[in-house]
């Protein structure tokens, strides 16, 4: 049974930083690229970075830069390394596959800037 579990969220000031983790259990995590998405308060879930089996990114235009996904095989893992955040960037974060599949949406994990 494929699940995605999102952690290290949080609140953070305008700057700061977060690195967010995404525990993928199946094999799926292998098969698939992966990526990670958001959704902010009244608006649709969209795109933040996403990560090929081979290891190449792409980023969402408004967070190049500033954010890097990242893929941990050997522990089935998928990380966002969020650097000087902004409000903008407050949403609760969800990872996926990529193109997403609907019934592997997790919990997500909250992330919040503000002063």
């Amino acid at each position: 049974q494929v699940q995605f579990v999102e952690s290290g969220g949080g609140l953070v000031e305008p700057g700061g930083s977060l690195r967010l983790s995404c525990a993928a259990s199946g094999s799926i995590f292998r098969e698939f690229p992966m990526a990670w998405y958001r959704q902010a308060p009244g608006k649709q879930r969209e795109f933040v970075a996403g990560v090929t089996q081979g290891g190449i990114t792409d980023y969402k235009d408004s967070v190049k830069g500033r954010f890097t996904i990242s893929r941990d095989y050997a522990k089935n893992t998928l990380h966002l390394q969020m650097n000087s955040l902004n409000p903008d960037d407050t949403a609760l974060y969800y990872c996926n596959t990529r193109p997403s599949i609907r019934k592997y949406w997790g919990q997500g994990t909250q992330v919040t800037v503000s002063s």
